[in-house]
């Protein structure tokens, strides 16, 4: 979507809102504190459309990223990113009658620039993770959710089919920070062409099964169709360019902690979809030096683990306390570049009495290159007899990434967060050679 057509739509939404709201002045007010969205319950009218079972949702996330000190190009910049929001989430039993039926569309769009791709990492090799977790998947306009769900046995099963990303229900995580090795479903940024997250979707399906008040499994089958990923294809529905299915399957267990909250969630994934070797061809031998295919195999596959649990209240308010947060992921280390990546996070709420609803984060990530991603690298520089750093046929060695944030996000209104951060990239795309990184950033988002 061009930024004239963007600005237009914009307008024409911000001009309906502002009429509906003269009608109705008890209803909350567009830019009000206390309302939900910034343009306000548009005189009413936003309530009783979620009364009939229709829940509109407009957001907007904004990060900009700035490189303060070090990375592979020190030549100081700043890089804004940003993604539009449009959908509904429908409630089908007020709508039709259809009991425990629920349904969601939602459209995407994203712009802008990531400091990380030639500032932050060495353009040959990249960043493991991003600075800007909002930039990626191209400037489209993108089908993101198309589904219907449906509860049955009393609850006890939940199924839920259409076209949706597997973070969505499998190792899902908030994304509180913005620093991508901190933000949302892991396995999907480091499962390489397997598991693809928000924005994308995929033709999928996700049954559910709880087995108790606190405890859940699922399965889901996902279409793995790279085609999805190019430009232009935001709205492509077709199974053609199918490569596999990527089948996930998730335990959930979500207790009480001394009357705190939490959540537990275990998981395997299997791509059926061909796979190349990182390292050896056909025979065994090491592609780099024989100059032949690589080995395909014939799946890939992985797991995680997650943990969230709140671990205070702050003045026995349970709306408020310190949060602390982990993930682990492990992948194919025939298949795969990255094999295993670790992140812990803590998060205070409401820390101040004069803020209860701000929060502040700090987080720590640990993202590494497979071995035999390192060992291929080093054989194509010996075939190609390249040995200088500084040469641009020189495949950089990547080993290990550490990434870390502290952030404050200021709750600025119920509809408005902002969240200065500051970030710190150790070995920038796993590359030795790559000075650490200090970059600044801000994250702004927005529900209009």
């Amino acid at each position: 979507m061009k930024m004239k057509n963007k600005a237009r739509l914009i307008c024409q939404v911000s001009a309906a809102a502002a009429l509906v709201l003269a009608g109705n002045a008890m209803a909350d007010e567009a830019f009000s504190s206390d309302s939900k969205w910034m343009t306000g319950d548009w005189g009413g009218e936003r309530t009783k459309l979620i009364e009939q079972g229709i829940d509109i949702k407009m957001d907007y996330v904004g990060e900009v990223g700035g490189n303060l000190h070090g990375g592979f190009n020190d030549d100081k910049t700043a890089r804004y990113a940003d993604q539009f929001g449009l959908g509904a989430a429908l409630d089908l039993e007020k709508l039709f009658g259809w009991d425990n039926t629920q349904a969601k569309i939602q459209l995407t769009n994203r712009n802008g620039e990531n400091i990380s791709n030639d500032r932050i990492g060495d353009p040959r090799a990249g960043t493991l993770s991003s600075s800007q977790e909002v930039f990626g998947r191209g400037h489209m306009v993108r089908l993101t959710q198309l589904w219907i769900q449906h509860q049955f046995f009393d609850n006890k099963l939940d199924v839920k089919a259409g076209y949706f990303g597997e973070g969505e229900d499998f190792n899902t995580f908030p994304c509180e920070f913005q620093n991508l090795a901190f933000c949302g479903s892991q396995v999907g940024n480091w499962a390489t062409n397997v598991w693809f997250n928000w924005p994308v979707s995929q033709a999928a399906i996700r049954v559910k099964y709880n087995i108790n008040d606190e405890l859940y499994a699922q399965i889901g089958a996902y279409n793995q169709n790279p085609s999805q990923l190019e430009h232009g294809n935001g709205f492509k529905l077709s199974g053609s360019g199918t490569a596999g299915t990527v089948l996930p399957v998730e335990l959930v267990w979500s207790p009480k902690v001394n009357s705190l909250p939490g959540e537990y969630r275990i998981g395997y994934y299997k791509s059926t979809a061909p796979a190349d070797d990182v390292l050896k061809d056909d025979n065994g031998q090491d592609a780099a030096t024989t100059g032949k295919p690589f080995r395909v195999h014939d799946s890939k596959h992985g797991y995680w683990f997650v943990a969230q649990q709140q671990l205070t209240t702050h003045n026995g308010d349970a709306s408020r306390g310190l949060n602390i947060a982990a993930n682990a992921t492990f992948h194919d280390k025939d298949t795969n570049v990255v094999d295993n990546y670790q992140s812990l996070m803590f998060v205070y709420k409401g820390p101040f009495d004069a803020r209860p609803k701000d929060d502040v984060g700090i987080g720590f990530a640990r993202i590494h290159v497979n071995d035999d991603v390192k060992k291929n690298a080093e054989l194509t520089n010996a075939a190609n007899g390249v040995s200088d750093f500084d040469n641009p046929l020189f495949s950089p060695i990547r080993e290990t990434e550490y990434n870390y944030e502290i952030n404050y996000g200021f709750h600025v209104t119920n509809w408005l967060t902002v969240r200065p951060n500051l970030q710190y990239v150790t070995h920038p795309g796993g590359v030795d050679e790559v000075d650490n990184a200090l970059v600044a950033g801000l994250k702004i988002q927005s529900v209009f």
